[in-house]
């Protein structure tokens, strides 16, 4: 197959060109000349995930032969990083980078769209999306009372649990922990007893230095790093069960998303499936460098207890429990997601686990 034919059909398939530039759409060359804005959550100094934002913009311009160009900003330059719902939603700008989680106030039922404590893993997350439904029914049920259509569109996979100024063993030395943590792991945390602190990315390495919080959550190695959490926190983490996957999204007006070229917006989604995987890819490259050298500064690799991990999933179903009875959209989206993540998990248990309890434990952190 000629590898233009292949992209003019690839859809959500196009992720095998992860890495690569990619032809012209057929047609491409007759199409209007349009120039977008796009706002982030991200500073640029996270360029992993600011660039997935890079990523889609550069792959709807080679794909459209220059013609539809989308210009990245990061948090900060237009508006700020916890504002791009909004500002997609009022037409402000026509694109946005986000994770939709961080705008649970507006609706419980975002957090489908990026991650859930004990929910899927980025693989899992996507096929749910993709193939299970999970993108049309968000789109139809939450995205559509904002205005926007909303694209996969970048994953950190499964994050780390965060960085703690003294141990925490067991459930009871939670209890009166000061720990920056948002969304449904905040909510989670704070019924172990966790006394949750909500704080932007700026914010955290000062509050932790001084001790105004004892831990924080981020991301993972990579991007940990370079915020230095481990100059003031020693004891690292694992893993993140309030975000076993971490699914970023595309924003796209939805007056501007219908108003565009069938062409273009194939190229939006073969781009966004591209910068899925990019961002995948680069992560798990990235994460091992950096937790060898974590780890060669004197942090403490540590994991969560059996009995912390069982009072989180308890609380969690508990939470998710009672917004069913209370929230009809995320009612309308729950029984669905649930429904995919447990097939998964049996999938997953009768194969891929197999194999992974039988390989992984031979790795030593020597191999790093």
């Amino acid at each position: 197959m000629k590898r233009r034919d292949f992209l003019k059909g690839a859809g959500a398939g196009a992720a095998a060109g992860v890495g690569m530039s990619m032809a012209p759409l057929a047609g491409a060359a007759e199409l209007p000349r349009l120039n977008w804005r796009m706002v982030t959550s991200w500073p640029q100094s996270l360029d992993t995930l600011y660039g997935g934002a890079v990523d889609v913009a550069k792959y709807v311009r080679e794909l459209t032969s220059g013609r539809f160009n989308i210009r990245t900003y990061a948090a900060g330059e237009l508006v700020g990083g916890l504002q791009v719902l909004d500002a997609v939603s009022q037409g402000t700008v026509q694109m946005g980078h986000t994770a939709s989680y961080y705008y649970i106030g507006k609706s419980p039922a975002l957090a489908f769209d990026t991650t859930l404590p004990f929910g899927m893993t980025a693989r899992q997350q996507y096929s749910w999306q993709m193939q299970g439904g999970g993108n049309e029914l968000l789109n139809k049920e939450v995205f559509a009372r904002f205005g926007i259509v909303s694209l996969p569109a970048g994953n950190t996979g499964v994050q780390m649990g965060g960085w703690f100024r003294r141990p925490v063993p067991d459930l009871a030395s939670l209890r009166g922990l000061k720990m920056r943590i948002p969304g449904f792991g905040g909510k989670v945390m704070a019924k172990l007893g966790v006394n949750v602190q909500t704080l932007p990315g700026s914010e955290i390495y000062p509050a932790l230095e001084r001790g105004v919080i004892d831990a924080t959550e981020f991301v993972g190695p990579y991007d940990d790093e370079k915020l230095g959490f481990y100059q003031v926190a020693k004891y690292y983490y694992a893993p993140s069960w309030w975000e076993p996957n971490t699914q970023l999204s595309l924003y796209i007006n939805k007056k501007q998303w219908e108003g565009l070229p069938r062409q273009y917006q194939q190229a939006v989604r073969i781009a966004c499936a591209a910068a899925n995987w990019n961002m995948v890819a680069k992560y798990d490259a990235k994460n091992p460098v950096a937790l060898k050298s974590l780890l060669s500064k004197g942090v403490k690799l540590e994991k969560f207890s059996d009995g912390i991990m069982k009072a989180a999933e308890k609380a969690a179903f508990e939470i998710y429990d009672g917004l069913n009875k209370s929230d009809p959209t995320w009612r309308k989206v729950y029984a669905p997601w649930l429904k995919f993540r447990n097939m998964e998990y049996a999938w997953a248990a009768a194969d891929q686990l197999v194999y992974e309890s039988f390989a992984f434990p031979q790795a030593s952190l020597k191999d790093l």
